[in-house]
């Protein structure tokens, strides 16, 4: 039995952004392994240099971060045309919350608290992308 659509189609982007190697790598292997492209960044500022070359779908951020925070960078996007539109998951240690309406103004689609479950990320993302993905890469996960 062959998928069609997955062959028409090519794999979603995704842009893994954490200062914490560990969240970089756990993530990118659970996205990766769901047939999803990812790319990572230590920062905000490696985050905002790779997406102003390539083309990404979604970004997966943690909002504490050196030199660029998170919510940094999803301002610097929200400035920009060309990704204003590119939804934001931000991850946040927890008691890191964002104030109100901070979300609201930079295209913030999710927020999930660390420490999070790979596979309960990967259905946020999955979501983000593209509601009826969700059943068929959970049940790969």
């Amino acid at each position: 039995m062959h998928d069609n659509t997955k062959a028409e189609s090519s794999p979603a982007r995704i842009l893994v952004v954490d200062d914490e190697v560990y969240i970089l790598q756990v993530v990118a292997l659970k996205l990766r392994n769901a047939g999803l492209e990812v790319e990572c960044a230590g920062d905000g500022d490696e985050a905002f240099a790779l997406l102003k070359g390539k083309s990404f779908d979604l970004v997966v951020t943690d909002l504490q971060m050196p030199v660029m925070t998170g919510i940094e960078l999803a301002r610097a996007m929200a400035k920009d045309p060309a990704l204003a539109n590119i939804p934001v998951l931000m991850l946040t240690a927890r008691g890191h919350t964002l104030r109100d309406g901070e979300a609201d103004s930079v295209n913030i689609a999710r927020v999930m608290q660390k420490p999070f479950s790979p596979r309960a990320l990967l259905v946020e993302v999955l979501e983000l992308l593209n509601p009826s993905q969700i059943q068929s890469a959970s049940q790969a996960a």
